[in-house]
């Protein structure tokens, strides 16, 4: 009887387990086409905690919103750390390919490096998009066009 309780329990818990890994895929974006590994160190650097993942992606939306033009791209946080962050195109060119979203990621570079935590750590004139998303604590960036593919960038 304890065997069967705890096959039960097993047959219950993993798939649910694996769910909750890739329930963000099929929600905010299409099943995952590419991935890449990013893995660069930048020394000196303290290592950001939720708080501030959930404050940088606010300063970049709030410049977004700011701006006289509709936001092309829309910038947001998932997991209890907000530790995953995902980037989705709002039309169809901005994202068109890969390389376009490469682009856009440069671009996200130059105006993160205003941003007040990357100033006061020194790092605003080395860090690139991937590297500020590393010190900042995301584990994955995950780019798409919203309809067709997207790239995961895995950040260790």
């Amino acid at each position: 009887m304890l065997r069967n309780l705890l096959a039960g329990i097993i047959l219950t818990v993993f798939p649910l387990a694996a769910f909750a890994e890739d329930r963000r895929e099929g929600y905010y974006y299409p099943p995952i086409t590419s991935e890449e590994v990013f893995d660069r160190k930048i020394a000196g650097v303290p290592k950001a905690v939720g708080a501030v993942r959930t404050a940088f992606i606010t300063e970049i939306t709030q410049g977004q919103l700011r701006s006289p033009t509709k936001p092309r791209i829309a910038i947001f946080g998932k997991g209890g750390e907000t530790q995953h962050l995902i980037i989705v195109a709002l039309d169809d060119e901005v994202f068109g390919t890969l390389f376009r979203a490469r682009g856009v990621m440069a671009q996200l570079t130059a105006h993160a490096r205003t941003t007040p935590f990357f100033k006061k750590n020194g790092i605003q004139f080395a860090a690139t998009w991937f590297d500020l998303a590393k010190i900042l604590g995301f584990e994955d960036i995950v780019l798409t066009d919203g309809k067709s593919w997207a790239h995961r960038i895995n950040i260790e």
